[in-house]
């Protein structure tokens, strides 16, 4: 029996972030990976810092929960919708977020916790038909959106925001993408 590398988009993000937060310099890293706080379209690392956010994380607490869920649903995601496009769709949700983050709200994000919640509202898609809408999409969304809704107006540190933005993405991608498949 051979161990297999079975999702490479979802493996290859894993142990990037892992590398990140385990190097001796992981709190400079973090911020010098943390999305962009303020629009600067001139600057090019402005926009390196659109992406590679998502590889930084607040501690090992915080990449334990996000590595679980995208264990669990990113190599499903990428069976099924192929590595290319779970892999655009990770950069579009990633770069979106931190733009609309950078513009809005003027803070910045560390963490994949979007690309988590664009997977778990990706992968209630799953039995997406033609017009028909999974019900375990609406039960998913609506606790989802709800706790989230309900969170965002606490001073916890974290950014509800992301998280709604992704869950977004992840229902738009699995509508638009779900139709095609």
């Amino acid at each position: 029996m051979r161990i297999r590398y079975n999702s490479p988009v979802v493996l290859t993000y894993v142990l990037l972030a892992l590398i990140c937060l385990a190097l001796p310099v992981s709190k400079f890293l973090g911020m010098s990976l943390a999305s962009p706080s303020q629009p600067a379209f001139s600057d090019p690392v402005f926009y390196a810092r659109l992406f590679t956010y998502v590889l930084a994380h607040a501690g090992w607490v915080h990449f334990k929960g996000n590595l679980i869920m995208i264990l669990l649903l990113g190599p499903l995601l990428e069976e099924k919708y192929g590595s290319w496009l779970i892999f655009e769709m990770m950069m579009i949700t990633a770069a979106a977020t931190g733009l609309i983050g950078a513009m809005i709200f003027h803070t910045s994000l560390v963490g994949g916790s979007g690309l988590v919640f664009m997977m778990i509202l990706l992968s209630s898609f799953s039995n997406f038909r033609n017009r028909e809408i999974p019900l375990s999409f609406i039960l998913v969304a609506v606790i989802y959106i709800g706790s989230e809704l309900t969170q965002a107006f606490n001073d916890d540190h974290i950014s509800h925001f992301g998280h709604l933005a992704g869950g977004l993405f992840g229902a738009g991608f699995g509508f638009l993408r779900g139709r095609n498949r």
